[in-house]
Formats: C-alpha cells, sequence, structure tokens
C-alpha cells in the first residue's frame, strides 16, 4: 500500500477512493482515452458491426438513432437579404444535393443518415471532398465521398516526413493543428478491392470532414455507441437462443423406449433395430414388446422470471445506448402516455444537442462552404461581393426534420396560444417544424389568392386569418361608403 492509499485509509473521505474489502477488485484504468481506443478500438468496431449485423435490438437501435437525428435530412435555409438571390441559391442547392455522392447511392440527406449510423456503430467516419471537372456535368463540381473509420489505422503512430507527429492515423503541425490523414488505399477487410493490401496515401486535412462525437478532452478518434452494451446485447442473444432451443426441444414431444438388457450388448445393432423415437398420429394404438417402457421427455420451461429478466436487461440495454426503450424493444405496451412523453422528450433534447454540436458543425456546413465557395468560382452562382462579405452569405439556419406531435390537437393548440400571448414568434414555431418561413408565407399568399379567384375558402371558420381577412374587408367596404356619403369640406394642405 502506498502512501496515497495509506492517507486515504487514515482519513476516510471519498469512499469511491478507498481500497477496503468490497473495492479490491476493482482496478479502473488511469489510461487515456485515446490509448484504450488504440488497443480496443479495432475489436470494439467488429463486435458493434456483428451485432448490429445478427442482432435484432442492435439493429433497431441504430436504425431509430438515424431516423430521429437526421430523418428525411437537416436542411439548410440561407440567410441572404436578397430573397431573389435566396431563392437562386436554395433551388441551386436542392439541385446539387442528388449529385452529392460520389458513389452515386444516394443523395446528400442520404449521406447524413449514413453518417449518422456510422458515428452510432463506429463511433466515427469520414467524409473526402472531391472536386470535379467542369466536362462531369454536375451543377457545382464537387461530390462527397464517405470513407469507413477503418480505412484510417489506429496504428499508424510515429513521424512524417516533415517532421509532424502522426497519432492515429492523423498528422498534426507543430502547433496542434490537423494538416493531413494517412488512409489506406483499400478497406483492410475487403479482399475483393485490388487495391494493394496496407498502401497508404496522405489527403490534405482541406480534403477531409471528421465525423465524432468527443466525449472526452484531447480525443482524436471515435469510440462506437454501442460499447458499453456490447457484453449484455451478446449474453441476453445468447440467452434468448438457449431458451428458443428449449422451447422447441420441449415442443418436439420426444420419446425414449426403455428395453430389457440384451443378450450380447457388445454386439451392434442392424439398421431396422435402431429406434430413434415414435411417429405418433392421433388415435394411433402403439404395442410394445414385453418388458419395453415409454418415456415422455419433459424439459424445464423458462418460468415466470423470464419476462421480467428480458424486460430489465433491456431496460439497462436502453440506458446505455440512450434510446428509450419503446425505440429499442418496439414494445409499446409498457408505457402509459405520460411516461412515453416524458420519454421522448429527454430523448429529443439528446437527439437535438447532438444534431447541431456533432452532424451541423462537423458535416453540414463544411460541406456548405465548400460548395457555396465552387458554386460561385464556378459561376454557376452569382453573388456580387463574395470575396469581401463571404462569412455574411454563408450564414444559414440548419433545420432538422420535424418532430412528429404525441397529442397533435393539444399540441398545435399549446403553439398557438404561445404565438398569441407572444412568448414564440411563427418564424420559430414554423422553424421548428423544418420550414422556412418566408416559403410557407409564399405559399400560404398564393394558396389565398387563387381560392379567392376561386370563390373557395377552407379555412376554418372563425380561425384567425379568416378573422383578420373578414376585418379587413369590412373596413374597406366601410371606407367605401364613407367615401361616397362624406359631404364635409375638404381641407387644402394649405389650410392645416
Amino acid at each position: 500500500m502506498n502512501w496515497r492509499q495509506r492517507i486515504g485509509a487514515f482519513i476516510g473521505g471519498f469512499d469511491a477512493g478507498q481500497h477496503h474489502r468490497r473495492l479490491r477488485g476493482f482496478h479502473a484504468t488511469r489510461a487515456h482515452v485515446n490509448a484504450l481506443i488504440s488497443a480496443s478500438g479495432p475489436d470494439i468496431t467488429a463486435r458493434a458491426r456483428w451485432l448490429v449485423r445478427n442482432n435484432g435490438y442492435a439493429m433497431n437501435a441504430v436504425e431509430s438513432w438515424a431516423a430521429n437525428t437526421v430523418g428525411d435530412g437537416i436542411k439548410p435555409i440561407s440567410k441572404l437579404a436578397d430573397g431573389a438571390r435566396k431563392e437562386e441559391l436554395q433551388r441551386l442547392w436542392l439541385a446539387w444535393t442528388d449529385e452529392a455522392d460520389a458513389e452515386g447511392l444516394t443523395d446528400f440527406y442520404g449521406l447524413q443518415r449514413r453518417a449518422a449510423r456510422e458515428v452510432f456503430i463506429a463511433g466515427e467516419v469520414f467524409f473526402r471532398i472531391r472536386l470535379r471537372r467542369a466536362e462531369d456535368g454536375l451543377s457545382v463540381p464537387v461530390q462527397v465521398q464517405m470513407l469507413p473509420s477503418e480505412m484510417l489505422p489506429l496504428q499508424k503512430s510515429g513521424s512524417a516526413r516533415s517532421g509532424n507527429p502522426i497519432r492515429q492515423g492523423i498528422e498534426f503541425d507543430r502547433v496542434g493543428r490537423r494538416v493531413a490523414y494517412h488512409f489506406l488505399r483499400r478497406h483492410p477487410g475487403d479482399p475483393t478491392d485490388p487495391g494493394l493490401v496496407g498502401e497508404l496515401v496522405r489527403v490534405p486535412a482541406s480534403e477531409i470532414i471528421h465525423v465524432m462525437d468527443p466525449v472526452e478532452g484531447g480525443q482524436l478518434r471515435g469510440v462506437s455507441k454501442l460499447a458499453p452494451a456490447i457484453v449484455k446485447l451478446f449474453l441476453l442473444d445468447q440467452y434468448d437462443d438457449a431458451e428458443l432451443d428449449r422451447k422447441k426441444v420441449a415442443a418436439m414431444y420426444a420419446m425414449f423406449v426403455t428395453s430389457p438388457a440384451p443378450e450380447n450388448p457388445l454386439a451392434p445393432l442392424e439398421d431396422d433395430e435402431m429406434l430413434a423415437g415414435f411417429e405418433i398420429s392421433p388415435g394411433q394404438i402403439v404395442r410394445l414388446d414385453p418388458g419395453e417402457d415409454v418415456t415422455v421427455g419433459q424439459p424445464a420451461d423458462s418460468g415466470a422470471t423470464y419476462e421480467p429478466f428480458q424486460y430489465r436487461t433491456l431496460l439497462q440495454i436502453s440506458a446505455a445506448l440512450g434510446i428509450p426503450y419503446p425505440y429499442l424493444a418496439n414494445d409499446m405496451v409498457k408505457g402509459n402516455f405520460s411516461n412515453s412523453r416524458l420519454a421522448l422528450i429527454e430523448f429529443r433534447r439528446r437527439v437535438s444537442a447532438w444534431q447541431h454540436s456533432v452532424m451541423v458543425y462537423q458535416l453540414c456546413r463544411p460541406v456548405f462552404e465548400r460548395w457555396l465557395d465552387l458554386a460561385v468560382l464556378s459561376k454557376a452562382l452569382v453573388l456580387p461581393g463574395y470575396e469581401v462579405e463571404r462569412p455574411r452569405m454563408l450564414a444559414a439556419d440548419w433545420l432538422p426534420t420535424k418532430w412528429d406531435w404525441v397529442d397533435p390537437l393539444k399540441d398545435a393548440n399549446a403553439e398557438i396560444a404561445q404565438i398569441e400571448a407572444g412568448l414564440k414568434s411563427r418564424t420559430q414555431a414554423i422553424a421548428e417544424r423544418g420550414y422556412d418561413v418566408e416559403q410557407v408565407d409564399r405559399e400560404i399568399a398564393a394558396e389565398r389568392d387563387r381560392e379567392r379567384a376561386l370563390g373557395l375558402d377552407f379555412r376554418r371558420p372563425g380561425s384567425p386569418a379568416q378573422g383578420v381577412q373578414a376585418v379587413t374587408s369590412e373596413e374597406e367596404n366601410a371606407g367605401t361608403e364613407d367615401t361616397k356619403t362624406d359631404n364635409r369640406p375638404t381641407t387644402s394642405p394649405e389650410e392645416g
């Protein structure tokens, strides 16, 4: 026992820092998270991918996370003051999103969903900005290529030719800035790729977007969100398989025939003498030889503890993954309305924080900045003064997919009450639903004009919008009547 332990044992203090009998087997490492990831990261990622491919709960958790964090996509709304240029920018961005994927498998919002899945499974994902030629026919000559975490080897550490340090595949300059990434040319687990095994290529950091959720100071690489639940998911899967196999054996109605000892026990039985069991049909009468007895197999049942044990274990897995239990297990029976609503509120707060601190900050903004730079340089978009006012023209609001209301009528009435009380603006309310207020207002105005032209009105009687129009019409009529009947003498401006 060293002097710190002796002092701790003498003065007491934090029980968690003592070394008494109850904590004798608790040996916590003091290694930094980078050392732990370097040693265990590849195994954790491989096991996480295996579980997602083979375990229903793990697969459901990943899909739930991607659906809630990205959904239909986190979309930008430019803050350009010029309405015409803003609309032109938005149209060009929408056209480019279909061309964004360098592999041509999805659009930019599909890449967001794949990024959310990869960060959940592997803890990180990389995107490479690929510049294209004008003759490639893209609306803006740039695409994005997704690279899985295994492409950047954790064991790659040392010094570059320039003397810069390389840590876990990332090259830094002398002041700690990332200057390059040393990627493998082919995936280390894909023998179908004809590239050279183990060959590395240095890619400038300006071309790479590294998406990860850092949880500790100085962390370089990501770790799977499945890591705290991998052991329980794997053991629970084995337990479920054993229970299923036991029920399968019980349902087979196995019977065993006991016969008297044969005359020559060492002699092998003929094929027709070897009995695997009886096939029983309804109403069948079976005759046995003298001395034979039949015993029916009765495997033990799973008992009344199976369901509570499953539920409690899945709750622990749910807490470890940060996914609500109904989303993890697709079990909507155990929770009532109030409990489900509280769980959704907490989950949505976590998701919202992750959306803006990880997905928007690390992926969406860098891609949008590079896209707008190349859109102006290629003259696909004309923005006078862009070089001088670039930061202002890059400003945009990133709007996630709107949340579905648990009780639409109550939630809508509450939101209307907040707007009428001045606690929330229409702009904020519409943005929270994933739409641009200016576009919504233009669509509403166009619909009102079309309804008036056709003599239609689909608004709810007594709604605020209908009331405003009715008052306006009455005021206009009253003003017209006053103009017709007012015989008071007019006063010239000179007379005051």
